[in-house]
């Protein structure tokens, strides 16, 4: 299946979850365990489901975010690190995996990054403020599954990114000024 197709079925399956009452991060996580090759058991689903509503409620990292982070990282997220005999070269090559040029952080950035510029904000407190008296209501709803559509779509353009070009994209906003 092309590409571009199979990032379409991601973004109308995880569109589509949230009607079946799946919280914004199993929206995306279940989507892109349904369409792209993450080697994981459906049962992987069962991690995102503590990320809704900002980790439980809390209102921290909105959970269609932080399930299209757990999505790219089933695909393209560390299984072990590098060895090598010599323990400093060896956290070398594991820290240049995570910051180099190529690297997973550069990656990674971008959906945070891409919500923000879309949305203002990445908190879900910041992001459903207005709908804070009137939580469940129709129009935070509709809201809620815009923002997981999004984050669905932008997870499934960057796990099928060609990842040398991807990992080698300059950092957006991030805590260390990169």
């Amino acid at each position: 299946m092309e590409r571009k197709k199979i990032i379409s079925l991601i973004k109308d399956r995880a569109r589509n979850n949230f009607s079946k009452g799946f919280n914004c991060s199993e929206c995306v996580v279940e989507a892109v365990l349904e369409y792209a090759d993450t080697g994981f058991p459906r049962e992987t689903l069962k991690l995102a489901t503590g990320f809704g509503g900002g980790v439980g409620l809390f209102g921290d990292t909105c959970g269609a975010v932080a399930g299209a982070v757990m999505a790219i990282s089933a695909v393209h997220g560390r299984s072990s690190l590098p060895e090598d005999e010599d323990r400093r070269a060896a956290m070398k090559k594991a820290a240049n995996e995570l910051y180099g040029k190529p690297g997973l952080y550069r990656l990674f950035n971008q959906l945070p990054n891409k919500i923000k510029e879309k949305y203002g904000h990445t908190l879900c407190r910041d992001i459903t403020r207005q709908w804070s008296d009137t939580w469940l209501c129709r129009d935070h709803a509709l809201h809620c599954r815009e923002i997981i559509t999004d984050a669905a779509q932008f997870a499934a353009e960057l796990i099928f990114a060609d990842q040398s070009e991807t990992r080698s994209r300059p950092f957006g906003l991030n805590v260390e000024n990169l």
